[in-house]
């Protein structure tokens, strides 16, 4: 999920000062944590609290069941509510602001971009389709339960789940096109007149396709910003995917990580010793 942390974190000064071009300081000074990383790493503590309970991940052939994704819902509202609480000041749009702080959160029928940008951590958690489609539906559906906003997610996390598997572009790019959004645009062709836009149908697509144009994992995340629009969103989605696909170049991940205060720091390093040892049980029942 580190993608979409630094995805988010690099384009975060340009949300609302779009900056269509490639060419500019990735991480600068005036960068800074939004909503999209805070509920990335929310995410990824719903799953980690859930494992801790049910041991789906780490229990070998056991079957997914509608009480392990029931949970996990839970653990994803529980989590997103405490961490955003803590951090009423990083962006939230207004309708989840109020979802943030209600006694009884409740979904809102939401087809915003926020389903995609915070999705990452099912995409690299999950262990063949099934459970991208039933991990997504469970994280996402606590607010963005319209069709638009669970499409947006699980074709962010099959996405994800694919590039992390080996997949090729090309396979990536025919999969998305045949099941959810026309990819047949290039970013050349829509720089000039893409505008800001929060739904899901209006920036997955161009997410999608700033990762498949690139040649890097730094090039995805400067393809995402050079079309402006909603900056830190696309490039937070973008980023995601390319580092499933590219990884992390160390020197850009520890700059990185240097934007994280105690607290998400925490939780991020929770989440890699986490998948180390979801990894260790694959490997020894391989």
């Amino acid at each position: 999920m580190l993608g979409a942390i630094i995805g988010d974190i690099a384009g975060s000064r340009f949300e609302f000062n779009n900056h269509k071009s490639k060419a500019f300081e990735l991480l600068a000074p005036d960068c800074r944590v939004t909503d999209d990383s805070l509920m990335t790493l929310a995410v990824a503590k719903g799953i980690m609290e859930t494992e801790k309970v049910k041991g789906y991940l780490a229990g070998g052939d056991k079957e997914l069941d509608a009480d392990y994704c029931s949970l996990l819902a839970q653990m994803t509202v529980k989590n997103m509510q405490e961490l955003g609480r803590k951090y009423p000041d990083c962006g939230f749009g207004g309708m989840f602001s109020k979802w943030i702080i209600s006694p009884d959160p409740q979904p809102y029928n939401s087809f915003g971009n926020g389903a995609a940008m915070r999705i990452s951590p099912v995409g690299f958690v999950a262990r063949d389709d099934e459970e991208v489609f039933r991990f997504s539906e469970a994280v996402t559906g606590v607010t963005h339960n319209h069709p638009e906003g669970l499409k947006g997610a699980e074709a962010t996390a099959l996405a994800i789940f694919m590039a992390r598997s080996g997949c090729s572009k090309e396979k990536i790019k025919e999969k998305i096109a045949g099941s959810y959004y026309s990819l047949n645009f290039t970013l050349e062709e829509i720089r000039d007149t893409y505008h800001f836009d929060e739904t899901c149908q209006g920036s997955v697509p161009q997410a999608i396709v700033a990762f498949l144009e690139a040649d890097s994992f730094e090039d995805t995340i400067r393809n995402a910003i050079s079309i402006g629009g909603d900056s830190d969103t696309i490039a937070a989605i973008a980023g995601a995917i390319a580092e499933a696909y590219y990884g992390v170049p160390q020197e850009l991940k520890e700059k990185a990580l240097k934007f994280l205060d105690k607290e998400l720091y925490s939780i991020y390093q929770d989440w890699i010793e986490f998948m180390g040892q979801i990894k260790g049980k694959k490997d020894s029942n391989a």
